[in-house]
């Protein structure tokens, strides 16, 4: 099963998305209002779109969303909730639905990750961060990926821009994949199309054989750092002539120094496990149910019915106990503070040691017997 979890949608019009955000603040009245609609040529290239992805063999796709800065409750409003009731069904076909924040200088204090808007991130399938500066890249690996109901599992860098605008530091990078992230590579820098906005908004974003060559670059360091663990290839295209195949795409992955083996996973095992846990969002600190601790059969049995000692009528408060190891230990029953009886266990040796004492003070006994 193949997966691509960057499906770029078109971009509404701001006039669109000032009505809807108006009519939204209406409360009462929003339960009438329309939903929000992609024009029929829109739906009509993203319907196209699918069907050259499923010709290739991809079977999951994540249609992404994109928004600058930062989610602002006042004026966000959720296109991809709309596109789904516009597009047909496919069997075997699993659409899942993506949110990616641009972050930037002026994001830094701030962008809407918050407690109050947990709300406005429920209906997302999965949450990313494209950090642009050091600051917001800090902030992505060590603090966003912690596992709370808005955490966000990938990290989508910039590889277009003629260098990155951070350092890919060990410590952040084993952090982020020590909490579960992965770092998104985006095929279509490579190819020199037309990406997604997300990576292309920052000012001094080069196309053509540019992009290629930043792309390239960038892709080789993001390898070497995280030496092939926690990558996931995604398309990120918005033309149909850019897209292709898992196969081609998992060759052109091994051009940065992975192993074959990792660059097939990035498209297969490392988005599936990726989903996975998305799914933990919903839980308390990424628990997928209560544990339950099943107790085998065997040992109930044997604590229900403990061994039985039969002793004879000339029974002594001493007994012979066998130890693992072969060796014949006493033990005495001797009364405790609390009223109960415990047992004091002695090794052979112990046992011959006091014996050997009783004989003597025996012999010392007599000795004072026949003096006196």
């Amino acid at each position: 099963m193949f997966v691509d979890l960057n499906v770029p949608v078109p971009t509404l019009s701001k006039q669109q998305l000032s009505q809807a955000a108006s009519k939204k603040g209406k409360g009462k009245q929003e339960h009438n209002v329309p939903p929000l609609a992609f024009t029929p040529a829109q739906v009509a290239a993203i319907e196209t779109r699918i069907d050259t992805l499923v010709h290739l063999g991809y079977s999951v796709f994540a249609f992404n969303q994109t928004v600058e800065r930062k989610v602002d409750p006042k004026t966000f409003v959720n296109t991809l909730d709309p596109l789904f009731g516009q597009l047909r069904k496919r069997d075997g076909v699993v659409y899942l639905k993506r949110l990616t924040i641009v972050l930037d200088e002026e994001s830094e204090k701030g962008f809407g990750l918050a407690k109050g808007n947990n709300a406005l991130f429920a209906p997302y399938d999965l949450l990313a961060l494209a950090p642009t500066t050091a600051a917001s890249f800090s902030l992505a690996c060590l603090t966003h990926t912690q596992p709370t109901p808005l955490t966000t599992h990938i990290i989508s860098l910039p590889l277009t821009l003629p260098r990155l605008p951070f350092n890919l530091k060990h410590t952040l990078v084993r952090t982020a994949l020590k909490n579960g992230a992965v770092f998104e590579i985006n095929y279509v820098g490579a190819l020199g199309g037309e990406g997604d906005p997300a990576l292309t908004i920052p000012s001094g974003s080069e196309s053509g054989a540019g992009a290629k060559r930043n792309w390239w670059a960038a892709a080789r360091e993001v390898a070497r750092v995280t030496k092939g663990k926690g990558i996931l290839v995604s398309g990120g295209v918005f033309n149909d002539p850019d897209l292709r195949a898992p196969r081609d795409v998992a060759n052109l992955i091994t051009m940065l120094g992975v192993a074959q083996d990792v660059a097939h996973d990035a498209s297969t095992k490392v988005p599936q496990s990726l989903i996975l846990r998305a799914q933990t969002r919903n839980t308390y600190r990424a628990v997928f149910s209560e544990p339950k601790v099943v107790i085998p059969q065997s040992a109930t049995a044997t604590a229900a019915q403990p061994p039985e000692v039969e002793m004879g009528d000339d029974a002594q408060p001493t007994s012979e106990m066998t130890n693992e190891t072969g060796a014949t230990a006493q033990s005495t029953t001797v009364g405790g503070t609390n009223g109960k009886k415990r047992v004091l266990e002695t090794s052979p040796k112990q046992a011959e040691v006091g014996a050997e004492g009783a004989r003597k003070k025996k012999k010392k006994n007599k000795g004072l017997k026949a003096d006196g």
